[in-house]
């Protein structure tokens, strides 16, 4: 689960740098360490869940 989530997230900030989204907060090619930002949040909060 955790390479699937890291994988996508990945995906997206490639995608993000290269055409940017046009989601709320993800307008410019810049906005990409906001993206970073969530892919952090999301291992921590898998990685303190796991048994």
């Amino acid at each position: 689960m955790t390479k699937a989530i890291s994988a996508f997230l990945i995906l997206a900030m490639i995608v993000q740098i290269i055409k940017p989204l046009g989601l709320p907060g993800l307008r410019r090619r810049s906005d990409f360490w906001k993206l970073a930002i969530v892919a952090f949040v999301t291992w921590s909060v898998t990685l303190l869940i796991r048994p």
